[in-house]
C-alpha cells in the first residue's frame, strides 16, 4: 500500500555526490532525499563500497561492458532499495522493543502528525509490544522516498574511439534508462531547464505511463522557476501521454549549486500564481495526456493524477517552512544546505563541513566556476580554491578532465572540450597573448580571469564524499568544491539529524541568533543586486533588448514588493519580525529607484 508521506519535508539533490547515499542514511525514518545520477564513476564506487559494507552480491561493472553507464545506476539504485528496505525492517522491530527509540523517533515527527499522535499513545503504555503497535506501524510506517536527479542540459554526445554513439548512449540518456530499468518505484528529477530530446526519450519506457488502474510506478518531477515554465514543460510532456507529478519550485538565486535567475520574478508571487492557477495547470496537462495515451492505445486514467507542488530554496526557520505550507498549500518543503552539517544525513568530508559551519554571508558567493557558464553558488575557502591558486602560481591552469561530463563546448572539437580543461584553457590563453598589445593591463587580467576561473566541478564536487568513506582517489589532486545556498552562512555548527529535523518543525532551535533575514527579503535583496551587477557588466553599447529586459525586471520587482506589502499584512506569520521586513521593503524599493537604466543612443 501506499502511504502518505511522514515528513513535510524533503532532502533536494545536491551537487554529484553530497546526497548519493542520504537514502541510506535517511530513508528509515520515512524522509525522502534525492540522489544524482549523472556520474556513474561515484555511483560504481559507492556501489562497491556500500555492496562490501553490508555483504550484497553487485559485482563490479567496467567500462568495457557493453551499456555500462546505464547498467551502473541500475544496479546501484536496485541496491540503495535493498540497503534501505533492510534498514527500515531493522528500525521497525527497534522501535517495536525499544521504548526510548520509539521516543527518540516520536520526537522527530511533525507535530500535526496523527502517526505521531497514535505513537505517543503507544509510548504511554508501561507494556506497549503487544498492544497492536506491530500492526500499526506497517500499515502506517513506510521508507523515505530514493528519487533521482538528471541535470537534462548534462547531456554529453560520446564516442567508441572518433565514432559518434547513438543518442541514448548520451549521458543524461543513459542516465535516464539506468533508472528506468530499476526496481525503484518512485521519482526522477529533471533539473536545469528544458530537452526536448531526453523529454522525448521518457516514451521508451513503460513505468512512466499508467498502468490497468491509473498508477504510476515510476513519477517524473520537474524543477521549475515559474509557472508558465511549468505549464509549458508539463503539456510538452502530456502530449506524449507523461503525467508530471511533482512541479518543484526553486528559489532563482537563494538556492544552493547552479543559479537559474528568473527576470525578477519573487518566489511569493510565483508561488501565488502556482496557488491560483494548479487546476489550470492540471487540466490542460490532463486533457492533452488523455488525448495521447488513447492514441498511444495504452491504459488511460479516469481522473487526473496527483499534482504536488513543493517548494525550496532558502528556507531556514520552521515559521517558515509552516508558513509555506499553510500558506501556499505546499505538499512538502526542500531543506537542502542545512542537511551539509548533518554528517547523519549528507556525504561532506570533515574538513569542509568545518568550513561550512565557521563561513559567514561574506563567504558564500555567487560565482562564475561553473563550466556550464551558469552563476554557480560556492563558498570562499574550499581546498579546490586554495589548490588552484596554488597551481596558477606556478603558471599551471585548469584540469586533466579525467571524467569529461561537462565536455559540451565544441569550438575546437566535435567531440567537445570542457572550459576547465587543461587543453581548452591552454587554446584560449595562447589567443588572448596575442591580444596583448592591443589590450590594456586591466583588459587582458579580466580575460586571463575569465578563461582560468573555470573549477572541474565533475571531480571537485564528489571528492568530499570519497574523502568521507576513505576512499582511494586517483589522478590529479583537485580538492574539494561544493556548492551551498547563501542561506547556510547563518547555519554556525555541525548537528545530529535529530536536531535538524526538530529545527524544522518547530521543536529545538539551531540558529545562533536572531540576524538572519526572513527568506522572501534575503531573496529580494539578492535580486536587486543582481540586477545592479548585470547592467554594470555591460561595457558594450546597450541593446534595446537589454533595458528593456532590465525594465520588465524592475517592474517585477516592484511588484514583487507590493505583493509582500500586502501578503505582510494580512498574515499571521512572522508577527515578530513585521516592522522591520517592512523598512526593509521600502530600502529595497529605494535601491531599485537608485538604479539607473541605460538608454539607448538616439543616432539621428
Amino acid at each position: 500500500m501506499t502511504n502518505k508521506p511522514l515528513h513535510s519535508f524533503h532532502i533536494p539533490v545536491m551537487g554529484l555526490a553530497y546526497t548519493i547515499d542520504s537514502p541510506i542514511r535517511v530513508a528509515q525514518y520515512g524522509i525522502s532525499s534525492v540522489i544524482s545520477i549523472i556520474d556513474d564513476e561515484i555511483i560504481e564506487k559507492m556501489k562497491n563500497f556500500y555492496a562490501g559494507k553490508f555483504n550484497l552480491n553487485y559485482p563490479f561493472i567496467s567500462t568495457k561492458t557493453e551499456d555500462y553507464r546505464a547498467r551502473r545506476i541500475t544496479d546501484y539504485l536496485n541496491m540503495v532499495d535493498d540497503i534501505v528496505n533492510k534498514k527500515f525492517e531493522s528500525f521497525k522491530q527497534e522501535i517495536i522493543k525499544n521504548a526510548e527509540t520509539l521516543r527518540e523517533f516520536i520526537g522527530m515527527l511533525p507535530n500535526t502528525s496523527s502517526i505521531k499522535s497514535r505513537l505517543q499513545d503507544f509510548a504511554d503504555q508501561k507494556d506497549y509490544v503487544g498492544s497492536g503497535i506491530r500492526k500499526f506501524i506497517d500499515a502506517h510506517l513506510s521508507p523515505g522516498n530514493i528519487d533521482v536527479n538528471i541535470m537534462t542540459k548534462v547531456d554529453k554526445d560520446n564516442f567508441a574511439k572518433n565514432e559518434q554513439l547513438p543518442v541514448m548512449h548520451n549521458d543524461a540518456h543513459a542516465s535516464l534508462r539506468g533508472f528506468a530499468h530499476s526496481r525503484l518505484s518512485s521519482s526522477v528529477v529533471l533539473s536545469a531547464g528544458m530537452n526536448p530530446r531526453l523529454y522525448s526519450y521518457l516514451e521508451e519506457f513503460d513505468d512512466f505511463f499508467p498502468d490497468k488502474n491509473g498508477n504510476l510506478k515510476k513519477k517524473i518531477i520537474l524543477k521549475v522557476s515559474d509557472f508558465r515554465s511549468a505549464m509549458i514543460q508539463g503539456n510538452f510532456l502530456a502530449k506524449k501521454g507523461l503525467w508530471v507529478s511533482e512541479y518543484r519550485v526553486e528559489s532563482g538565486l537563494n538556492c544552493g549549486g547552479h543559479a537559474f535567475a528568473t527576470e525578477g520574478l519573487l518566489l511569493g508571487p510565483i508561488l501565488e500564481e502556482f496557488k491560483q492557477k494548479k487546476n489550470e495547470l492540471i487540466n490542460s496537462a490532463y486533457t492533452l495526456m488523455i488525448a495521447a495515451l488513447e492514441q498511444k492505445d495504452r491504459y488511460t486514467a479516469t481522473q487526473p493524477p496527483e499534482v504536488k507542488i513543493t517548494v525550496q530554496g532558502g528556507v531556514g526557520t520552521s515559521e517558515e517552512h509552516d508558513f509555506l505550507l499553510e500558506y501556499y498549500h505546499a505538499d512538502s518543503v526542500g531543506w537542502g544546505s542545512p542537511f551539509l552539517l548533518v554528517p547523519e544525513a549528507t556525504s561532506v568530508d570533515k574538513v569542509t563541513r568545518d568550513l561550512l559551519a565557521r563561513s559567514k554571508e561574506n563567504d558564500f558567493y555567487l560565482s562564475t566556476i561553473s563550466p556550464l557558464g551558469v552563476p554557480f553558488n560556492t563558498v570562499r575557502g574550499t581546498s579546490n580554491e586554495l589548490l588552484k591558486h596554488q597551481k596558477e602560481a606556478h603558471g599551471k591552469y585548469g584540469s586533466s578532465c579525467p571524467k569529461k561530463l561537462l565536455a559540451l563546448n565544441k569550438e575546437y572539437s566535435s567531440k567537445g572540450n570542457c572550459t576547465a580543461s587543461r587543453k581548452y584553457q591552454a587554446i584560449k590563453l595562447k589567443e588572448l597573448e596575442k591580444e596583448k598589445e592591443t589590450l590594456s593591463e586591466e583588459e587582458f587580467n579580466n580575460r586571463k580571469k575569465e578563461i582560468t576561473n573555470k573549477a572541474c566541478l565533475c571531480v571537485g564536487l564528489v571528492n568530499a564524499a570519497y574523502m568521507e568513506q576513505e576512499i582511494q582517489i586517483k589522478g590529479e589532486d583537485q580538492g574539494v568544491v561544493i556548492c551551498p545556498g547563501p542561506n547556510l552562512a547563518y547555519f554556525d555548527k555541525e548537528v545530529s539529524l535529530t536536531e535538524m529535523v526538530q529545527h524544522i518543525y518547530g521543536n529545538g532551535n539551531i540558529l545562533p541568533d536572531n540576524k538572519r533575514p526572513n527568506m522572501f527579503i534575503n531573496e529580494l535583496k539578492m535580486y536587486v543586486d543582481h540586477l545592479k551587477k548585470e547592467i554594470k557588466a555591460v561595457t558594450d553599447t546597450v541593446t534595446l533588448s537589454q533595458t528593456k529586459k532590465w525594465n520588465i525586471f524592475r517592474k517585477n520587482l516592484l511588484e514583487g514588493i507590493a505583493y509582500y506589502e500586502n501578503l505582510f499584512c494580512t498574515t499571521a506569520f512572522f508577527n515578530k519580525e513585521k516592522e522591520n521586513m517592512k523598512h526593509q521593503l521600502e530600502e529595497c524599493k529605494v535601491m531599485i529607484s537608485q538604479i539607473i537604466i541605460p538608454q539607448i543612443e538616439n543616432k539621428n
